[in-house]
C-alpha cells in the first residue's frame, strides 16, 4: 500500500503493521467517496475491512418514485460497491438519515463493535466542519465523527464504560489509530497513493447511482480531488491520492488519561 506522509504524520507503512480496518460512515456511498482507493489497496494485501453504516440513508437519493424502496436500494448499491473494493461485512445501525446524534446508544455500539472485530485502524468521517467544502460536513457526517472520537477514547480502553459489553465478554480495548477523511484540509497529514485503484474506486461510486444525478460531472469532481490531495501532498503530477488525518490512539509512549 503506498503511502506519502506529509506534514506531522505519526502513522509509517514501512513500520506499523495493520491487519484489520473498522470504517465507520453515516450513509452508503460516504465510504466510497472518501476512501475506497486506500480500501481497496488494504484489501489487495490482505487486509480484513468492515464497513458499519450509521443510517440506512433513507433521506437520500432525488427520484421521488424511489422513495418506498430507497433503504433496499442503497442497500444493495452499498453492497455492491464494497465488493468492488474487496469488502464483504457491513454492519449497520439503523439510526434515521438526518437524525444522527452522538448519543449513549450511538456510542455504545460503536464501543460494541471495535471491541468485537479489535481492529488496528478505525476510519471515519472527521468531527470538525470542513467551511471549504460544506456539503462533505453535513450533520450526520459531524455526528459519525463525533461519535466514534467519543467512542475511542475513553469508553472503549475503559472496562466500566458501558459495562454490559464487558459481562457480554467484550473486553476493553486500546486502539492503536485513528484515520479521519472529509475534516478541514489544514488536519489532513498523511495521504495515500491511489494510483492503481482509481477504476476500482470510481466504479464503486457510479453503483451508487439513486444518490448522483450526473454521473459525469461527479466522476470528474472526484478525480479532481484526488489530483488536488496529491498536490497539496507534494506529490508528482498526475497522481491521485485520498486524504486523511490520522492520530495515534495508543501506542509506545501513550500514558493513561494523558
Amino acid at each position: 500500500m503506498a503511502h506519502t506522509a506529509a506534514g506531522t504524520s505519526p502513522f509509517n507503512p514501512e513500520l506499523h503493521r495493520v491487519e484489520r480496518v473498522l470504517c465507520f460512515t453515516a450513509h452508503p456511498d460516504d465510504i466510497d467517496f472518501g476512501a475506497a482507493g486506500a480500501i481497496a489497496a488494504w484489501t489487495a494485501a490482505g487486509v480484513q475491512v468492515n464497513y458499519c453504516i450509521m443510517t440506512d440513508g433513507d433521506a437520500g437519493g432525488f427520484d421521488p418514485a424511489d422513495r418506498p424502496d430507497i433503504t433496499a436500494m442503497r442497500a444493495e448499491e452499498q453492497r455492491r460497491a464494497a465488493a468492488v473494493v474487496g469488502v464483504s461485512d457491513i454492519h449497520y445501525l439503523h439510526q434515521r438519515d438526518g437524525y444522527l446524534e452522538p448519543s449513549h446508544e450511538v456510542m455504545r455500539e460503536v464501543v460494541r463493535l471495535i471491541r468485537q472485530i479489535r481492529p488496528d485502524v478505525v476510519l471515519s468521517m472527521h468531527p470538525e466542519r470542513n467551511w471549504k467544502v460544506l456539503q462533505r460536513s453535513h450533520p450526520d457526517h459531524l455526528a459519525v465523527g463525533e461519535a466514534v472520537t467519543r467512542a475511542v477514547y475513553p469508553a472503549l480502553e475503559n472496562p466500566f464504560a458501558y459495562p454490559e459489553l464487558v459481562e457480554a465478554g467484550l473486553e476493553a480495548y486500546k486502539l492503536p489509530w485513528l484515520w479521519l477523511f472529509a475534516g478541514p484540509e489544514e488536519r489532513e497529514n498523511h495521504f495515500v497513493v491511489v494510483d492503481d485503484h482509481v477504476q476500482a474506486k470510481l466504479e464503486a461510486i457510479r453503483i451508487h447511482a439513486s444518490q448522483h444525478p450526473d454521473l459525469e460531472a461527479m466522476e470528474r469532481s472526484v478525480r479532481a480531488t484526488m489530483k488536488a490531495n496529491a498536490a497539496r501532498a507534494g506529490l508528482p503530477e498526475g497522481t491521485s491520492a485520498e486524504a486523511f488525518h490520522v492520530v495515534a490512539v495508543n501506542g509506545p509512549g501513550t500514558i493513561a488519561g494523558f
